[in-house]
């Protein structure tokens, strides 16, 4: 060996060391530590801001609680379930409360009505086989509350009115077959129903509840328009959310008897609205938020700004999110997170200013660093810009073991915000890349249809891209590369093994969809009208077998010549343990390194505390073998 080549090898030697020191110097947190639930969540205030309703875990159960913000010695467990969780409660007044149990998520729906000082309860319908949705705003009208039930077809919701008496539930109004949504308005008529045939969706409304619904307006299946909430003392102007005729969603407000457009309120050039913001007490739109890379709110109201800048100004650096509120806009609940901090509930009086913590989300993590989501955008082979966010393990900016976490959907997107998988991997000394390719939500319509029935082709070419972008940029260690996600992120990953596979070192997948005809024989029957939907999406695999057949990872498994970590659960509706098997068993013909975790009682993601703890042990141990 001559001098020059020496030196190089001694060179390479000195900067792994180098990585190896830094990686070492930053603290190991016990995988259990990311991922502790809160003690305590779903923080309510009463109408008149008198207590916080809560839920806490008594007995191994899920049951509410009372804190008092007035007498703090009343405050009080109230319900004591012992073998059932609480599953949904709302305040209904400010004496009653009104809540769900179930005992595992297909169990029947039970329905309660407790006194919050008396602790009498009630049931107030017979336990139903059914799936049942609250219509909001939630009032109470004529002794009752309006919620949509899909007890007389499984895949569909009547308008039914539910007794707080315990009187048998009455139906208000057939779904004829397409109504998707119902919506009421603050005085409790249900004025507004949105339906769906999966390619257009249709707008409805009525003046009152005599009246026969007619249709507004139509929407071919790329438009949206989402209804927020009526005008302040208006039963035919509403606010809404609306990319009709523009690209981006935008804040307007929307005349019913004409079915026109009577004003833009906002909108961000950057990105799509949120549909957040109306409040049901104001009567009108508080506050409005983009989900373009960190979050931009705009705030309307003057309370709700007040409290806004008070969070803003004690919490640097921090975004504020608003949980509730009283009826009178004194009393707020708000949470308030970072990319680098888990977040924390807290109750803000506007009046007295006092700040009363409620509740840490990861107490566990409340005194450590953690490293920020740090946004990046590159382009596309054929120009498009995408946007991502970079993760970079601490004291490492180059020459990084990349894992590249793609987001399930794909009509979701990664959102700034704490991502404890992200600092779990970031904490094992990784740099974790987050694309949001072509096809994710927030960034317009023309960049979410640019991603339809592209599953298998421009959207793993964007992924395949901005790793190329790593590479160049010197920030990725071209040999220790991985690829991993769930549902759709998880499909990704197989395709990535088997139409890419020099690309990565291995690949993690989680209930990812590996044969796409199974994927839409699996669909649920409540989402079956959305199946013309997904035609526009991904494709009809009765008219296009030929581009399932190319895209489905299932059939090219004799490709894949990475080393694969499989998980799958037995309860998955969307992702087939027989194609499971079936894509693992001819890896292992191959002889093809594959570890297949398999759960018979988890669905698409594992929920159970052991499962979650083993699941990012077996991919701790797996990166540590391959990317090390």
């Amino acid at each position: 060996m001559n001098i020059i080549s020496l030196f190089s090898v001694l060179s390479v030697l000195i900067l792994c060391l180098s990585c190896k020191q830094e990686q070492s110097d930053q603290p190991r947190v016990p995988i259990e530590d990311f991922f502790v639930k809160p003690d305590n969540y779903s923080f309510k205030l009463s109408p008149d801001g008198s207590k916080i309703a809560y839920l806490g875990e008594h007995d191994h159960c899920k049951n509410i609680f009372i804190l008092n913000l007035n007498n703090a010695d009343s405050s009080k467990q109230l319900t004591y379930q012992v073998n059932l969780n609480v599953q949904h409660f709302f305040w209904v007044d400010d004496d009653y409360i009104v809540f769900s149990n179930t005992e595992s998520p297909g169990d029947s729906l039970r329905l309660y009505r407790i006194h919050t000082e008396t602790e009498r309860r009630n049931a107030i319908m017979e336990p139903a086989d059914a799936k049942l949705r609250w219509v909001h705003p939630i009032r109470v009208r004529d002794g009752g509350l309006m919620a949509g039930m899909n007890k007389r077809d499984s895949s569909l919701f009547d308008l039914h009115q539910i007794f707080l008496d315990g009187r048998p539930e009455k139906l208000i109004y057939q779904n004829p077959g397409n109504v998707t949504t119902w919506i009421g308005s603050p005085d409790g008529v249900v004025r507004l129903a949105l339906t769906s045939d999966s390619v257009q969706s249709t707008l409805l409304y009525r003046q009152n509840d005599q009246a026969p619904f007619r249709e507004i307006l139509k929407n071919d299946f790329d438009t949206w328009f989402t209804p927020l909430g009526f005008v302040k003392g208006s039963d035919h102007q509403i606010y809404a959310l609306s990319n009709r005729n523009r690209d981006k969603r935008a804040l307007v407000e929307f005349d019913l008897h004409t079915g026109e457009e009577l004003r833009l309120i906002y909108e961000h050039d950057r990105g799509d609205l949120s549909n957040e913001g109306y409040s049901a007490e104001l009567e009108g739109v508080a506050y409005t938020t983009s989900f373009v890379d960190k979050h931009h709110k705009v705030v309307f109201d003057p309370n709700y700004q007040e409290v806004y800048d008070a969070m803003k100004a004690k919490f640097q650096g921090a975004e504020v999110e608003f949980l509730d509120n009283d009826s009178t806009l004194n009393g707020f609940i708000v949470r308030v997170y970072s990319d680098v901090h888990p977040g924390k509930t807290y109750y803000y009086n506007r009046t007295s200013k006092d700040l009363k913590l409620l509740s840490e989300e990861n107490p566990k993590l409340a005194d450590m660093t953690f490293n920020p989501m740090e946004e990046v955008s590159f382009l596309a082979r054929d120009g498009k810009s995408i946007n991502a966010f970079l993760t970079y393990p601490k004291s490492l900016r180059t020459n990084c073991p990349v894992v590249v976490l793609v987001h399930d959907g794909p009509n979701r997107r990664t959102e700034w915000g704490f991502d404890p998988e992200v600092q779990f991997l970031s904490n094992l000394g990784y740099a974790v890349f987050q694309l949001n390719y072509r096809g994710s939500t927030g960034y317009g319509k023309a960049f979410w249809t640019a991603g339809f029935k592209e599953w298998g082709g421009k959207i793993q070419t964007d992924i395949t891209d901005g790793v190329a972008w790593l590479i160049h940029q010197g920030i990725a260690d071209k040999n220790r590369i991985a690829i991993m996600g769930a549902g759709f992120g998880g499909y990704s990953a197989l395709h990535a093994a088997a139409f890419n596979p020099s690309l990565y070192r291995c690949a993690i997948t989680s209930s990812g969809y590996s044969n796409l005809f199974t994927y839409f024989r699996e669909i649920p029957p409540h989402l079956k009208h959305y199946v013309q939907h997904f035609y526009h999406i991904i494709g009809n695999p009765e008219t296009e077998p030929e581009l399932f057949q190319a895209i489905s990872p299932v059939f090219h498994a004799d490709r894949v010549r990475i080393p694969v970590l499989f998980f799958q659960g037995g309860k998955d509706k969307f992702s087939s343990v027989t194609d499971a098997n079936q894509f693992v068993g001819k890896l292992k013909n191959n002889g093809i390194p594959v570890r297949y975790v398999f759960k018979k009682n988890e669905g698409k993601r594992f929920r159970n505390a052991e499962n979650v703890v083993e699941y990012y042990q077996e991919i701790e141990t797996f990166l540590e073998r391959y990317l090390q």
